[in-house]
């Protein structure tokens, strides 16, 4: 039996995006505290999963702070993705379930996962009733508009998962050919969201308070879903929210940039909460990536990004950084 979600329950109109490698639980927090509405996990290998693989049951952890969450499955088989959700429903509790068909990275399509099974909207729906029929909590699924240009199916897709009983639908407006190249279709955001009874989330080309708007205004979805606009930048939920924010009759679409120690406040917390899930030396590595997408912009950046790359303890790291800092400080 389908089990509804409402965005309105939501604070806020947009959603952190899961990306591999990338939202933990410490960038989740970060986010969240910014205005992002919900956050997703890390894509979870569904085979994994069922097989109790110890490395992905650590992927699952979060904070209650981080709600409402939720865990994004990919891969092949119904019956793994049925045991995922018992175990997640037994042990793990996240807000919603997340279906990915709509990976584009190859070693995830070269399985037939993610965006590869665009190509058999069957199997699509094989999986989607498995974890329907089990879960007690809202289903998601996210999806691309296509495999490839000219074969776009998202619309017949969506109306597929719609009658297996999935509670809402992200749309990204890209086939998988064309991975994160060219422009996003929006026009397909709107079709669906004109055809469903559910609820649609919005993906693609939004990196500022002002994109949101648009492609609200432009698709009616009911949600926004940021991805990478948001690496170095979870700054960017609370310029959303300001822009979508209707209260009292106005929106209200400016936020006060925000400023070169505020961001350090934020990138030392970030550093904090990695260090502590993972330990100091695979803490301050995994976290190199984020650095480099924290200082983008600032004068010098490569050079930076290249010091900031040999760094193995947070002492080194926060000498950059603070250096960094100095010289923002006399350069203005």
């Amino acid at each position: 039996m389908a089990k509804t979600f409402d965005p309105n329950i939501l604070k806020g109109r947009a959603v952190l995006a899961p990306m591999a490698g990338i939202t933990d639980s410490a960038f989740r927090l970060i986010c969240r505290r910014y205005g992002a509405a919900l956050v997703y996990s890390e894509m979870i290998s569904a085979e994994a999963l069922s097989r109790g693989h110890s490395k992905t049951i650590k992927m699952l952890s979060f904070r209650e702070e981080e709600r409402p969450i939720a865990v994004q499955l990919f891969g092949t088989r119904p019956a793994a993705f049925a045991e995922s959700v018992e175990r997640l429903e037994r042990d793990i509790h996240p807000d919603f379930y997340d279906l990915n068909f709509g990976c584009p990275a190859p070693k995830i399509v070269k399985n037939g996962g993610g965006s590869a099974l665009l190509k058999s909207p069957e199997k699509i729906a094989e999986i989607a009733r498995a974890v329907v029929n089990i879960a007690k909590r809202p289903v998601l699924a996210k999806i691309r508009s296509g495999w490839e240009v000219g074969s776009e199916n998202a619309l017949d897709v969506a109306k597929l998962l719609e009658d297996c009983g999935i509670s809402a639908i992200a749309i990204h407006g890209r086939t998988r050919s064309q991975m994160f190249s060219g422009k996003a279709d929006w026009e397909i955001i709107a079709k669906i969201k004109q055809q469903a009874k559910i609820p649609v989330i919005g993906n693609g080309d939004v990196t500022s308070g002002a994109d949101a708007r648009r492609m609200v205004q432009q698709t009616g979805c009911d949600l926004v879903m940021v991805g990478r606009a948001s690496l170095g930048n979870p700054f960017l939920f609370a310029e959303i929210k300001a822009a979508l924010n209707t209260e009292g009759g106005r929106q209200n679409s400016e936020v006060p940039p925000v400023s070169w120690p505020e961001r350090m406040e934020v990138v030392k917390e970030h550093i904090k909460m990695s260090m502590n899930d993972k330990g100091e030396l695979r803490g301050i590595r995994e976290m190199r990536k984020h650095l480099g997408w924290y200082i983008k912009g600032i004068p010098g950046a490569a050079a930076l990004r290249q010091e900031l790359m040999q760094a193995e303890t947070e002492e080194e790291t926060l000498k950059i950084l603070t250096r960094i800092g100095w010289e923002k400080e006399n350069d203005e």
